[in-house]
């Protein structure tokens, strides 16, 4: 039963419940993941066997446990960003792949592996400069548009940044060595996390964090934003610098995880939707929902990536799969429902 049809007070407990139940849920399922793996076994390392065996500790701590902390991660940031996004521009279809922020970090992850050598750190931080590049474009575009209100003028902005950018990364795939460029950039479109290490954790915390914080503090205020420019100036909100400051944490927060994991979509537009279904549509309680959903979400669906199979699955395959089955049972019982009415 959607939490929506509840009593307004029945609503607030419920939510509050399931979002407590949701974090212990998650917090259990960073514990098992600990123990997922292809060593010593196919899928599975035995607490016993963790207990006794130094290279399994050393495995777990050096390699599983900052990628199980950079998926949850990259799910949160996401998922939060596609609540900030579909809520500020009252579209429910949009994601952290709008306003060319993916779109940017995929041509500029290109870049780096055509013409600047293809070392990791160049790959990162080409596609962290162009991710912000797009949102500056689009942002730029938007002020010279004259039609529309200014959310109409940054979407159309967006759309076409996005085509632009699209349009490059595919002319760069063209120039590529098909021996060795060519499928270094298909692998970072595609997604993963195999090569997260500490440090590549700790280099996009000091983004990662600060963003988060503002975008969960500032989530109150996402309830007026989403109204339109007259009424949340009518009730005393600066609606334009306050939309500035959470896009701007939203694409930052963003573009730190892409530059590390590559293309990996979906996440950010299906998790707000399953939060308002789980906990209601207000933002103070759905953005947490949908920062758990999303790094559970993206947690499961790389646990599923590196045990599986014994070669690893791309991670944007998996988040692309499972996103758009959820996305059909959303929009199939959503159809039922206006049925019976």
């Amino acid at each position: 039963m959607s939490i929506e049809t509840l009593p307004a007070q029945a609503r607030r407990a419920a939510a509050g419940r399931r979002l407590w139940w949701l974090a212990g849920f998650v917090l259990l399922t960073l514990a098992i993941s600990l123990l997922l793996g292809r060593y010593p076994g196919p899928h599975f390392t035995s607490p016993a066997f963790l207990a006794e065996s130094g290279l399994a500790q050393s495995l777990v701590l050096n390699l599983r446990l900052p990628r199980i902390i950079a998926a949850f991660i990259l799910g949160m940031v996401l998922a939060a960003a596609g609540a900030v996004f579909q809520m500020i521009f009252r579209n429910p279809l949009v994601d952290s792949g709008f306003l060319g922020v993916s779109q940017g970090a995929a041509f500029g992850a290109s870049l780096g592996i055509v013409m600047l050598g293809g070392k990791a750190a160049t790959i990162q931080i080409c596609a962290a400069l162009f991710a912000f590049a797009g949102l500056a474009c689009s942002h730029f575009l938007a002020q010279r548009f004259c039609f529309g209100d200014g959310v109409l003028r940054l979407v159309l902005a967006g759309i076409a940044v996005s085509a632009l950018y699209t349009s490059g990364t595919g002319v760069l795939k063209y120039l590529a060595d098909p021996l060795k460029q060519l499928p270094d950039i298909t692998f970072w479109l595609l997604g993963g996390l195999w090569g997260i290490t500490w440090p590549d954790l700790l280099q996009i915390l000091p983004v990662v964090v600060p963003g988060l914080m503002i975008i969960y503090l500032m989530r109150w205020r996402l309830n007026l934003l989403s109204m339109r420019e007259e009424t949340a100036f009518s009730l005393g909100v600066a609606a334009g610098r306050e939309r500035l400051v959470l896009l701007v944490a939203a694409v930052a927060s963003t573009a730190a995880v892409v530059a590390k994991a590559g293309q990996v979509a979906w996440v950010g537009l299906i998790m707000p939707h399953v939060a308002r279904r789980l906990v209601g549509s207000d933002a103070q309680r759905m953005l947490p929902g949908a920062m758990l959903l999303g790094g559970f979400f993206a947690l499961l669906c790389d646990n599923v990536a590196r045990t599986l199979l014994s070669g690893e699955i791309p991670l944007g395959i998996l988040t692309s799969f499972v996103g758009a089955v959820i996305f059909l049972g959303i929009v199939s019982r959503q159809r039922r429902r206006e049925v019976k009415r």
